[in-house]
């Protein structure tokens, strides 16, 4: 509505400044005015120019003093077009990006379709896998059970391994204590063989216990040991002679460091003990002393040595004979444990009563056997034994 006011008014405007042109240039030329000289014909032309420009120049300000429109498009009407030109490129690559987002946006819902597909695929796998996997986590469990199983069972094999190692080496231990008791008994044979031996190489010539309660009496001792000793040796080497001198020969030093030892206080046992085999009739014995605390070897009712007499083994020699390795293998046990007794003491009676029961047991029964200590013993003390028969 506004801009038929506009030029209503423009028309208005207009038709009266021409006609106060018109008669402005009238009156310019009915007065014969000349403006720059001019003739009055050509400024009155000039005046209706000038009035006509006048014109022109108050319709243009008008409509640009009244509408922002005009004056918009007539100053920034290049930077529009360019901004419109602008902003069509940027539509065309917006609906140029827009469509392709569309095709991506496709090629993602594809996409999307495909996962989806493969999806239940893939869950329809791991549904089947998780079926099959079932019996076979129950399988495991089983084998692991199994495993557990075994490693006790390695375990406790490993533990007899180890308790057979460890008898292993006991039986090492003996084995090469025997072969050296065999070579010495060799020796002693072959001393044997070559003269009357009467006493032995390491045999103990006398054990003595004593108890020392202050150190003045070692000295006295030690001569009262070194003279019963040589009376024993005399009657052994020289039988039906009269001891009236020292055959028994022991060095000095050790007999100083047996004094300094039985300066302390304490019960001592002391051994002398024979350097070499001795002859019948020479005149010398050479001896080594040996001294150590007294203290408790061997327990009443202490298991000494076991063995079993086989069903097939009835004979008296057969019993015999496994009775004496019995009693040997206890004897060994003792001297092992410290004892200084060179036998055992036990009931001949007895022993034999046992052999005759053994000789006369069922047919196809084995016998287990154990010698048993029959009182405490100390380092110097016999070693008492029973042989038992432990029946079911």
């Amino acid at each position: 509505m506004s801009g038929w006011i506009l030029i209503l008014a423009l028309l208005i405007l207009g038709g009266v400044l021409s006609t106060l042109g018109d008669r402005l240039g009238s009156k310019v030329g009915k007065a014969r005015l000349s403006l720059f000289r001019l003739r009055p014909k050509k400024t009155a032309v000039v005046i209706t120019v000038l009035t006509g420009s006048l014109i022109s120049a108050i319709s243009l300000g008008l409509m640009l003093l009244v509408s922002d429109r005009l004056r918009t498009g007539l100053f920034e009407l290049d930077q529009i077009e360019q901004r419109l030109r602008d902003s069509r490129d940027a539509l065309a690559s917006s609906r140029k990006d827009l469509a392709q987002s569309r095709s991506a946006l496709r090629s993602a819902e594809q996409e999307r379709s495909q996962a989806q597909s493969q999806l239940k695929v893939v869950e329809q796998q791991a549904n089947r896998l998780q079926k099959e996997l079932a019996p076979l986590m129950e399988q495991r469990r089983q084998l692991e059970v199994e495993r557990d199983r075994l490693s006790r069972d390695i375990a406790a094999k490993d533990s007899d391994l180890q308790r057979n190692r460890a008898e292993l080496a006991k039986l090492n231990i003996k084995i090469k204590t025997s072969s050296q008791e065999l070579e010495r008994l060799e020796r002693n044979l072959i001393a044997l063989r070559q003269g009357d031996v009467v006493i032995s190489s390491g045999q103990p010539l006398e054990v003595a216990k004593v108890r020392i309660e202050n150190a003045s009496q070692a000295r006295e001792v030690i001569h009262a040991l070194l003279q019963r000793t040589n009376l024993n040796v005399y009657q052994r080497v020289l039988p039906g002679e009269t001891p009236n001198r020292q055959i028994l020969l022991v060095p000095r030093s050790d007999i100083s460091k047996l004094e300094t030892t039985l300066s302390k206080r304490g019960e001592w046992v002391v051994s002398l003990i024979s350097a070499a085999n001795v002859l019948k009739g020479e005149r010398q014995v050479v001896a080594f002393p040996d001294v150590r605390p007294n203290k408790r070897v061997v327990r009443s009712g202490e298991q000494l040595a076991t063995t079993v007499l086989e069903a097939d083994e009835r004979s008296q020699d057969q019993v015999r004979s496994r009775l004496n390795l019995l009693l040997a293998a206890a004897l060994t046990r003792a001297q092992r444990q410290g004892a200084l007794a060179n036998g055992l003491q036990f009931d001949p009676t007895r022993v034999s009563q046992l052999a005759e029961a053994l000789v006369n047991r069922p047919p196809g029964e084995t016998a287990k056997l154990e010698a048993v200590s029959r009182a405490n013993s100390d380092l110097a003390d016999p070693v008492a034994v029973d042989i038992r028969w432990q029946r079911p």
